[in-house]
């Protein structure tokens, strides 16, 4: 919808963060639409101080704020599921913000019902991928929703354009945003997102020094390895070293022993749902730790067929995750399979975190269908050896009859 439509919108929910962009859309949004504005902050474990963004609000003339911690649901909920999928986009990328995304759509929804608003609205730029997210999600959720995207709407063409606006409203803005920032980061507690400015020549190495917040390099990593037991119940962490952890504390023990260890950062160009290459720097301690061991896991638990099929449906879940598709009914079912294999996924994984590299040690498990009877080089009294050639011949037959055909 358009700034034409204004007198059709009755009230707004706004993802806000109480950063500078957010800050200006809420008075865009108040001046434009001339209706009355909630805001809605989530911390999803993004590491900084959300009072702040409810002041900010409360100075702007906003009546209802929300600031929600989501924390434990975001990695329960979310980040779980999907790494019972072992999802990866494109060979390289946990999908760290793109799993944050349904979330928020979810709860502003929610806020929508609570507080009888017609519309939503989100800070999202409209040449990224979060404005599909969102907005699918959105629409998942309440089909009549009403959407205000105030990036593909306005005439603020740029970094200078915002800040003069900012400043003729009485909005503060803070003396780093005055200049080009190097960067922009998005965070919560399974990634960071470096994207934009410095970063936006493929060829020209990164300054990691500058940009690493949540992790070390690998070469400023420790010359001695950490010790780390993980254990699992139906695919899911529960224990870091034999201590029991709720879901969000867990992921923020692995992002401190994994950052501390230099494991995580990745330094990648990606294909965005809209079309556009995109390079970014990502840092997922915690979650490369989480990924690594739990597929070691699942290799003593899940059967030779269970284990292919997941890896064959992988990169399909995972780009409904990166596109935005969360509640789409194609992940639902793709999500039922998923956990209905992680229920045997049972156990304990051991390894060492060194230099950027989480090194497997052990895995142990009540479910393993791993037997040493059957597996061993010595002699054994399960295994007829000589049953292995009529299994051979009859996987040859094929391949025998098609190179008789083609004259060998």
């Amino acid at each position: 919808m358009s700034g034409g439509e204004s007198d059709a919108v009755k009230k707004i929910v706004l993802a806000y963060s109480g950063g500078l962009d957010t800050s200006v859309i809420l008075k865009w949004l108040q001046e434009t639409y001339r209706c009355e504005v909630v805001t809605f902050t989530a911390d999803l474990g993004q590491g900084e101080e959300l009072e702040p963004a409810r002041r900010k609000a409360e100075q702007a003339g906003v009546k209802q704020i929300y600031v929600d911690d989501l924390r434990e649901e975001f990695v329960k909920d979310y980040v779980f599921p999907m790494f019972r999928a072992n999802a990866i986009y494109e060979g390289t990328y946990l999908l760290g913000t793109s799993i944050a995304r349904p979330l928020i759509a979810k709860r502003q929804i929610e806020i929508a019902k609570e507080t009888g608003a017609d519309a939503v609205a989100h800070g999202a730029t409209g040449k990224g991928n979060d404005q599909v997210r969102f907005e699918l999600g959105y629409y998942a959720l309440k089909p009549d929703i009403k959407i205000i995207s105030p990036w593909r709407e306005w005439d603020l063409a740029s970094r200078q354009q915002l800040i003069a606006y900012a400043e003729s409203r009485q909005i503060q803005v803070p003396k780093d945003k005055r200049g080009e920032p190097p960067f922009s980061q998005d965070a919560n507690l399974l990634h960071i997102s470096s994207e934009g400015k410095v970063l936006e020549d493929p060829a020209e190495e990164a300054d990691l020094d500058l940009i690493l917040t949540r992790m070390v390099s690998p070469q400023s990593a420790p010359d001695t390895p950490t010790e780390i037991a993980l254990d699992f119940e139906a695919g899911d962490p529960v224990a870091v070293n034999g201590e029991k952890m709720s879901p969000a504390t867990l992921l923020a023990k692995l992002n401190e022993l994994g950052g501390a260890n230099g494991i995580g950062m990745l330094d990648i160009v990606e294909n965005r749902f809209i079309g556009m290459k995109s390079r970014g720097v990502y840092e997922t301690p915690g979650g490369t730790v989480l990924f690594e061991m739990r597929r070691a896991m699942e290799s003593l638990c899940l059967d030779r067929g269970a284990m292919h099929m997941k890896d064959a449906l992988m990169p399909q879940y995972a780009e409904m995750i990166y596109n935005g598709f969360w509640f789409a009914p194609e992940r639902e079912m793709l999500q039922a399979a998923i956990d209905k294999g992680s229920e045997m996924v049972t156990g304990r994984v051991t390894a060492k975190l060194y230099k950027g590299n989480v090194i497997i040690t052990g895995r142990q498990s009540p479910n393993s269908l791993y037997d040493a009877d059957i597996v061993t080089f010595e002699e054994d009294d399960v295994y007829d050896q000589r049953d292995a050639e009529g299994f051979i011949k009859l996987n040859a037959l094929r391949l025998r009859l098609r190179g008789r055909m083609a004259g060998y």
